[in-house]
């Protein structure tokens, strides 16, 4: 038990130090407009069709559990 708790405590220090990292990497934004990229970003997913094939797998998908799935 004690190889295990000494195992995650090393596992979660090593992860408190990559968010650390991380997120002095991102402290620098350049585009503030959160609001102007989420509509950019939605925007392109619908100009490109990517909303159709996400659409088109959800329903296969869905299709699929109930043909697979007993009861």
């Amino acid at each position: 038990m004690e190889h295990l708790h000494d195992t995650l405590f090393s596992l979660l220090g090593n992860l408190h130090f990559d968010i650390t990292v991380l997120a002095a990497e991102y402290t620098n934004i350049k585009d503030p407009d959160l609001m102007g990229q989420m509509q950019a970003t939605w925007n392109n997913f619908v100009k490109t069709g990517q909303i159709w094939a996400t659409l088109i797998g959800m329903i296969i998908g869905y299709l699929l559990k109930g043909l697979t799935s007993y009861g």
